[in-house]
This record gives structure tokens, C-alpha cells and sequence, in this order.
């Protein structure tokens, strides 16, 4: 199980778990997600940072949709692997 097309989950209800704005991270992402055996669909995503902490900066990242089934499971399976930057804690719509 790992990265499945974006028609897999036509019929079904999903949710975003992450956000990543650099290739690292979303390797790190996708490693966590197919040891777990979880299926996932990636899409680009809007997101936005902070330049020095103050001034908002928006990007365009990576967005990991999973079966909404199993959201609580992938975040706190993310969390626990210190995948907390883009993790998504509530769902959007």
C-alpha cells in the first residue's frame, strides 16, 4: 500500500493529514505513511508561512489526503515519527 491515484478515493471520504513545502519532508512523509500500509493521494496544495516570524508568505506545497477513516491514526502516527510542521490537526474543507 502506498501512493494510489487521486480517482481511487472518488467514492470515498478523505481528508488532508500534511502539508509539505520541501521534497525531504514529504519523503519522510510518504516512508512513514507506506511502513504503516496506508494508502494516500498527493495533490498541490496553497500554505502559508511566516518570513522572520512576522510577515506571511504563501506557497504552494504538497498536500497527503488519506481515507478520513483514518485520520487520527496517520497523524498520530506522524506525530509520533516528529512529522509536526505540516502536520494538519483539524480537518478543512
Amino acid at each position: 500500500m502506498a501512493l494510489v491515484k487521486p480517482e481511487t478515493f472518488d467514492d470515498k471520504e478523505v481528508t488532508m493529514v500534511y502539508v509539505v513545502g520541501r521534497l525531504s519532508e514529504g519523503k519522510r512523509v510518504e516512508q512513514i505513511l507506506s511502513a504503516k500500509a496506508i494508502d494516500y493521494a498527493v495533490d498541490i496544495e496553497p500554505y502559508q508561512s511566516r518570513l522572520l516570524g512576522i510577515l506571511p508568505v504563501k506557497h504552494e506545497g504538497i498536500g497527503f489526503y488519506v481515507l478520513s477513516a483514518q485520520v487520527d491514526f496517520c497523524r498520530r502516527v506522524l506525530r509520533e515519527a516528529g512529522l509536526v510542521q505540516g502536520l494538519v490537526e483539524e480537518d478543512r474543507d
